[in-house]
């Protein structure tokens, strides 16, 4: 498995305050036949059971690839906004060799707005979540991001996702909010990424940066990240 330098291969974007209950359901909501999945319904729904057979491909019921915003917006049926961030994202991801899909709210778990998966560097959106614009926008660029720090430790294929700013420089404000709503090992990942997520084309400049071959002039590594991508040959000292 693909290894990380908070150990996860699995990377959540976490709801701040308040949490919406299992089976919240927003106007439109589809309905899907969990049956046809081969793990139990409803018991292994909302965990992290339920989530390991969404990214591994194997629990597919209700689970479609986006390739626009025209997806998102078919899938509610409903206008959403302005596309043009949200595709522009997503070709740059498309070249990294991201996908990216929408699914239904019961594979994650409560809290869970989307998931980032190292391993096959795709990302999964949850449907209960992303029917409002600006929160599918957050979770667009929050999630991307860490595909950028997939390309930061080296190269997107590699098995290390690093950093790719300090921690000082992310504001105090996006610091704290992840203080209270992420585990502390995942911090310093998380409070760039959600940061990301609030500011219109961060995470754009971050993906084009990865797929130009200019990462580390446009984000000059850390130095924990410097010192072992001159050490695997990455980078000249």
């Amino acid at each position: 498995m693909k290894k990380t330098l908070i150990g996860l291969g699995l990377i959540a974007s976490l709801m701040g305050g308040e949490v919406l209950a299992k089976g919240f359901t927003y106007p439109g909501k589809k309905t899907h036949d969990f049956q046809s999945n081969p793990i139990n319904h409803p018991d292994d729904y909302y965990s992290n059971h339920s989530m390991g057979c969404l990214i591994l491909g194997e629990c597919k019921e209700g689970v479609v690839e986006v390739k626009s915003l025209k997806d998102v917006e078919r899938y509610f049926g409903k206008y959403l906004g302005d596309r043009k961030e949200f595709d522009a994202i997503l070709i740059e991801l498309n070249k990294a060799g991201s996908k990216v899909f929408i699914a239904p709210t019961e594979y994650f778990p409560v809290g869970h707005r989307g998931v980032y998966h190292t391993v096959s560097n795709n990302f999964y959106l949850n449907d209960q979540h992303v029917h409002r614009f600006h929160v599918l926008m957050s979770v667009m660029r929050h999630e991307a991001w860490h595909a950028a720090q997939d390309c930061m430790g080296g190269t997107i294929d590699n098995n290390i996702i690093a950093l790719i700013m300090s921690e000082d420089k992310v504001p105090e404000i996006w610091q704290e909010m992840v203080k209270r709503t992420y585990p502390k090992p995942s911090w310093p990942w998380e409070k760039e990424a959600t940061w990301a997520g609030k500011t219109e084309g961060m995470t754009l400049s971050a993906l084009k940066a990865c797929n130009t071959g200019a990462m580390w002039e446009v984000f000059p590594p850390t130095p924990l990240t410097r010192e072992y991508l001159i050490k695997e040959g990455y980078m000249n000292e």
